[in-house]
């Protein structure tokens, strides 16, 4: 693979991506996503927005309703590029770690790494200091931007050489006291498309966390391709959200996309589904980005008490127009309720850290209850199955396989062996099963590592997930399996019900009916987990692996198995019954 000339005096970026013939396919079949060789998308996001909009316009809105318009941003930028270039040693190439809650400041770090033509680490608030340490190892972190109210873990990191410049603090040595002597224009450095921009590390919540890099070019690809052709922004429009910008799909979703569009973004931190309706509400948001849990959440308080009942409270939320929801699994019934309630089709869409952002979706009249879409246009998407040697075939539509992406944007580790399991054949194998219906649609089955076999029967966690959801008394599920010497594996139900809802056996047992009356019995949980959350990582995405492991010891108010069926250590049995039945027809 050729690589333009680097402007990057600091190489280990590029040095340390995987050989070239490791790399999936790029396609770059489409006119809007084929870019000059010398691109700075920091210049592009932010001073080419400013002159083709309007430098007036509102760019970044805060909690507080501070509003930076496009000329105040770059303003702000490009200070903190001067600050960091010279006050801070900042060489082009150089790693700059970001810490903080999402906020306009934070936003501005960001873009202004970008124009120095540095390379962006950023991170979760919520990230613990030996993970901090990690990733400062691994991507040989040099800079550090911190909110000063996040300073302590990363403090506590202890990180060599790491030199960290709090912002938003009070004193002198505040990013933003030395911002205010610095010029208010910066010329961007002129980065080749193909330097890197960003090194976005997955979670590594079940191991060694992976460096994804990704170059300026893949920045403005996932805005012109998902963004342009799917979400459609306006630049009247303000966006918001939950997703942290230390997560890719709300880097996209909150920064990324309305700065390409000329439109608006509302950056702050919402803790729970009244906050987020009130910042919806009272800022007049039109573009939403969160998870399933949190549309979860949000009907629950849409639909907690009808209008006129003392102590309620109502959300004007008209103003949205456009509703995404990436992150996990969008069950059918989540994306009809919140149809029915705000006459809304949300947009599904799965993405990955490897590929940046959404590469399938759908919306408006091609939006589909149950099914995640089409392929993004400027991408591809099939579904196979992997043999031994590691080739590829395709699966026949209506049978079940390994979802496979490419387009232009894809997996590069850095320097990771793994990269040989993510892409195979030049194709990126994003971990999910999926079947492609004879529609075209694709549907999705499972995480790969997340089916369970019982009995010889392949059973998809979150399809028995999606039918415990239409039951009005459960406001989570998460389904697993626990290995079982006669079965191999039973299916497992935990499950948050809703308040006010007694956990017992009587409610197992209405559970365990209604899910026979929704799916194939042998699909039925056998034993159910009252709990009173579930266990997530800070993006919210639902982390079944805890559950398989530990069982219901983390959060487990009550379990109720069916009669017969063993319990594992760490779960309490409060009896129960369910006739001489079992979930798969098999004795218990």
């Amino acid at each position: 693979m050729h690589l333009s000339p680097s402007a990057h005096v600091d190489t280990f970026a590029r040095d340390h991506l995987p050989p070239p013939e490791q790399w999936p396919q790029m396609v770059f079949d489409r006119p809007e996503l084929r870019y000059p060789d010398r691109l700075n998308c920091g210049a592009e996001l932010l001073d080419a927005s400013a002159e083709r909009y309007g430098a007036g316009r509102p760019a970044v809105v805060g909690d507080d309703g501070q509003c930076w318009t496009y000329g105040e941003l770059r303003a702000r930028v490009d200070r903190i590029a001067h600050v960091l270039t010279g006050e801070l040693g900042v060489a082009p190439g150089n790693r700059v770690l970001l810490r903080g809650p999402n906020s306009p400041h934070l936003a501005a770090c960001w873009l202004a790494v970008m124009k120095a033509g540095a390379v962006a680490v950023t991170v979760l608030a919520a990230q613990r200091a030996h993970e901090l340490r990690k990733v400062c190892a691994l991507g040989q972190v040099s800079h550090a931007l911190c909110d000063a109210a996040s300073l302590e873990e990363l403090e506590k990191a202890d990180v060599p050489g790491l030199r960290v410049a709090p912002f938003g603090g009070d004193g002198p040595a505040d990013l933003l006291a030395l911002c205010e002597s610095q010029p208010e224009r910066y010329e961007a450095v002129e980065t080749a498309a193909d330097d890197v921009a960003m090194i976005a590390f997955t979670s590594g919540t079940t191991g060694q966390p992976k460096g994804c890099v990704h170059f300026h070019r893949d920045v403005l690809a996932v805005a012109d391709s998902f963004s342009t052709h799917v979400l459609r922004p306006e630049p009247g429009d303000l966006f918001a959200g939950s997703p942290p910008l230390g997560f890719t799909f709300g880097l996209g979703g909150l920064l990324i996309f309305p700065l390409r569009a000329g439109a608006a973004t509302l950056l702050g931190h919402w803790s729970g589904p009244e906050q987020l309706l009130a910042a919806v509400e009272r800022h007049r948001v039109t573009v939403l980005f969160t998870a399933p849990t949190a549309y979860r959440g949000m009907l629950s308080k849409l639909a907690a008490a009808p209008p006129g009942t003392p102590g309620a409270r109502t959300y004007d939320i008209s103003s949205l127009r456009r509703c995404v929801s990436a992150g996990e699994n969008l069950p059918a019934a989540t994306y009809e309720a919140w149809h029915e309630t705000t006459g809304l089709r949300m947009i599904n869409g799965i993405g990955a850290t490897e590929m940046l952002h959404i590469f399938v979706s759908a919306a408006d009249d091609d939006a589909r209850a149950g099914a995640t879409g089409v392929a993004v246009p400027g991408f591809e998407a099939r579904v196979v199955r992997k043999d031994e040697e590691g080739r590829l075939s395709p699966v026949p539509d209506g049978e079940p396989g390994l979802l496979a992406v490419r387009g232009p944007v894809g997996c590069r580790y850095l320097a990771d062996p793994r990269q040989r399991e993510y892409v195979c054949d030049g194709w990126n194998l994003t971990g999910d099963t999926y079947v492609r219906g004879a529609d075209g649609y694709f549907r999705y089955v499972a995480r790969a590592d997340d089916m369970i076999v019982s009995s010889g029967y392949n059973i998809a966690g979150p399809e028995v997930e999606e039918a415990l959801l239409r039951h009005p008394d459960v406001a989570e599920a998460a389904v697993v399996g626990r290995p079982d010497e006669q079965r191999g594996q039973v299916v497992v139900a935990h499950v948050v019900l809703r308040e006010g809802v007694e956990a017992g056996p009587g409610t197992a047992d209405a559970l365990r009916e209604f899910t026979t009356g929704q799916l194939t019995p042998y699909k039925c949980p056998r034993e159910f987990v009252f709990a009173g959350s579930l266990p997530r990582t800070p993006t919210g995405k639902l982390q079944r692996y805890v559950l398989r492991e530990v069982g219901a010891e983390r959060g487990a108010e009550q379990a109720v198995a069916e009669p017969g069926a063993e319990r594992h250590p760490g779960q309490a049995a409060s009896g129960g019954s369910a006739g001489d039945r079992s979930a798969d027809g098999l004795p218990a």
